[in-house]
């Protein structure tokens, strides 16, 4: 039996997706667990945490734990004992902490968006293949429970021709004057790297891609509803990064899928984020952990009259999909999973090409809402 200690840079632990759901949920759980178990081997992470505010990171250190942490970043990258950088920091420093880490022959693992353009986001990929280390982006949601209920339908052939996807994501975000906000500020000032239509279309990409079909062209609107909001100094600041998005995307097999992200919305459905998926034999509702079926024969026949109480519970003709199998934390499989390909070079598909994608995507959707037009997405050229 084997043990594979894996010294991690983790860089951004201080922000709130890195703290939570990277390190407490993740990291933290799986040295607890003893490592992850592959056959006669033990893989074991060693983290290092990385910050600038010296205070928090500190604070955060003790919180979880963790006996490591430094504010030198360079002195991290140049430790051969730490094998593996992971950037979690703002969108704006990815790209340069991902380089240098690249540079100094560390394999990567980081959040996306992976950068701010296409262009930048692609020369990542294309250094860590030249330099030869493993890389990985967090595609979180593709081990949800609720899509993976989804991904097990579509498997078992239950949807027959699946027709379109809805998608609803969202919620409200308080402005921050009387409510404290939920979301950093930087969220909306496209001159830090915020906006919704960056964050949550590099999200869309992969769930689209990884279980529906390849996304061929977008047409997507975005907005900024509300101009003005309270920072985390209770100061006043303008809007300068959209916070909706209302985007349509063409996939392969002639798939319409059509996805409303919004930090403005009331919400009154099953979960924050809800994908219908409707075919020719069935349909199904999931959210982050649940999904809802209605088969072909247990379809209702509708018919239009206004003028009478709907005879119809919508409701009532849909079943639940049971719980088939135990799902962990998403961040925390998605960590294993690279850790393996790590240690034990199993393959991981996650990688900074398909990131680049993401990055794609919303630079797409962005153009398509400049110029009110639908616009296509080439290949990407690795």
């Amino acid at each position: 039996m084997s043990t594979h200690t894996i010294g991690i840079i983790m860089n951004g632990v201080t922000g709130r997706m890195g703290m939570n759901q990277h390190l407490l949920r993740s990291i933290v759980p799986l040295i607890r667990q003893g490592g992850i178990r592959a056959g006669e081997d033990t893989i074991v992470p060693e983290p290092l945490l990385v910050g600038r505010n010296r205070e928090k990171l500190e604070s955060v250190a003790k919180s979880a734990g963790i006996a490591r942490w430094t504010t030198d970043l360079d002195a991290a990258l140049s430790d051969p004992r730490l094998s593996v950088y992971f950037d979690a920091q703002t969108t704006l420093q990815r790209a340069s902490g991902v380089t240098r880490a690249i540079a100094a022959g560390k394999h990567v693992y980081c959040e996306k968006p992976t950068a701010t353009g296409t262009a930048e986001a692609l020369e990542l990929y294309r250094l860590a293949r030249a330099r030869g280390v493993k890389h990985g982006v967090v595609q979180d949601k593709l081990w949800l429970p609720g899509l993976m209920k989804l991904a097990d339908l579509k498997a078992r052939g239950f949807f027959g021709r699946i027709l379109s996807v809805r998608g609803e994501f969202g919620y409200w975000v308080y402005e921050g004057d009387l409510i404290p906000a939920q979301r950093p500020s930087w969220n909306y000032r496209k001159e830090e790297g915020g906006g919704i239509v960056t964050d949550m279309l590099c999200h869309w990409r992969y769930v689209l891609d990884n279980l529906f079909g390849q996304v061929k062209t977008v047409s997507c609107l975005a907005a900024t509803h509300i101009p003005k909001r309270w920072d985390e100094n209770h100061q006043p600041y303008e809007c300068t990064a959209d916070d909706s998005s209302y985007a349509t995307f063409e996939l392969d097999g002639g798939i319409v899928a059509h996805i409303n992200s919004s930090w403005d919305v009331r919400v009154r459905r099953d979960d924050l984020l809800t994908l219908q998926v409707d075919g020719t034999r069935g349909s199904a509702v999931a959210g982050l952990r649940d999904c809802w079926v209605q088969s072909y024969g247990a379809t209702p026949r509708p018919v239009w009259n206004p003028d009478i109480p709907n005879p119809i519970d919508f409701f009532a003709s849909w079943q639940k999909v049971p719980e088939q199998r135990q799902y962990d934390n998403a961040f925390k499989v998605q960590w294993e999973l690279f850790l393996r390909h790590v240690a034990l070079d199993e393959p991981f598909r996650w990688s900074l090409l398909e990131g680049a994608k993401g990055v794609q995507l919303a630079e797409k959707g962005l153009e398509s809402s400049r110029k009110r037009c639908w616009v296509s997405l080439p290949d990407l050229e690795g």
